[in-house]
C-alpha cells in the first residue's frame, strides 16, 4: 500500500492528501508536517477511496484534480455519493472557472489554483481542518441526544412531551390520567436522565434529537 501516515493516529483528524505525481506529495506533506498537521498522502484516487471505505475519515481532503487513472473531479463524486462530510479541497494547475464553479456547486470546500502560497495554503487547510472538527463536535453532540432518548421509558417520554409543550404537572396528571405526584417522579427522572434542569432545556434537547 503506497499511503503513508505521519505523525497521526489512525482516529486523529489530519490531511489527506491525494495527488499522482510523488514530488507533489512530498512536497506538500513536508509543507504541512513543518506547521505540524497530521499527513496521510496518497498517490490515486482508487487508493485513496479504498482507505476511506475501510474507517471514516476525519480533518480535509486536498485533491488534485487531473489524475489518472481517476480524475479530482471523480474522486468527489463518488465521495458526494457516499455521504461524506468530510471537507474537500481541491488543488489543480490547471483549473478554470467553469470547473471550480461545479466543484463548487457539489459541496467542496474550495478550489485552489496552483502555484499557491505555502502560507495561504496552510490557512485554508487548516480552516478546513477547524470546519471539520465543529461538525464532528455536532455529530457526536447528536449522538448523545438520541442516546439520552432512547434511554426514557414510554411513560417519560409521554411526560417529557408535555414538559417541553410547558405544561403545568397538574394538567400533565389530568391528560395521563395519573396523579401530580407520580407526574414530579417521572418529570425528575426525565431531567435527570437528559442532564436538564428546566422545561426550555428539554424543549430544546427535543428538537434538536428530531
Amino acid at each position: 500500500m503506497n499511503a503513508t501516515t505521519l505523525n497521526a493516529r489512525p482516529s486523529e483528524p489530519m490531511v489527506h492528501l491525494v495527488d499522482d505525481e510523488a514530488p507533489v506529495r512530498d512536497a506538500l506533506t513536508f509543507l504541512f508536517q513543518s506547521h505540524g498537521l497530521a499527513v496521510r498522502a496518497y498517490a490515486s484516487g482508487p487508493e485513496f477511496l479504498g482507505a476511506a471505505d475501510e474507517a471514516p475519515l476525519a480533518g480535509c481532503i486536498l485533491l488534485d484534480v487531473r489524475m489518472e487513472p481517476m480524475s479530482g473531479l471523480l474522486v468527489h463524486d463518488a465521495l458526494v455519493a457516499r455521504g461524506s462530510g468530510v471537507p474537500v479541497l481541491f488543488l489543480t494547475g490547471h483549473g478554470d472557472i467553469p470547473m471550480a464553479v461545479e466543484a463548487l456547486k457539489k459541496g467542496a470546500f474550495d478550489f485552489i489554483e496552483k502555484p499557491s502560497g505555502d502560507a495561504a495554503l496552510v490557512e485554508r487547510v487548516t480552516r478546513a481542518l477547524a470546519v471539520d472538527a465543529a461538525r464532528q463536535a455536532a455529530d457526536s453532540k447528536d449522538e448523545e441526544t438520541a442516546a439520552r432518548l432512547a434511554s426514557l421509558s414510554d411513560r417519560e417520554r409521554e411526560v417529557m412531551q408535555r414538559v417541553a409543550a410547558g405544561k403545568l404537572n397538574k394538567v400533565i396528571a389530568d391528560e395521563l390520567c395519573i396523579s401530580v405526584r407520580t407526574v414530579e417522579v417521572h418529570r425528575a427522572r426525565v431531567f435527570g436522565k437528559l442532564g436538564v434542569r428546566s422545561a426550555a432545556e428539554v424543549a430544546t434537547l427535543l428538537a434538536r434529537g428530531r
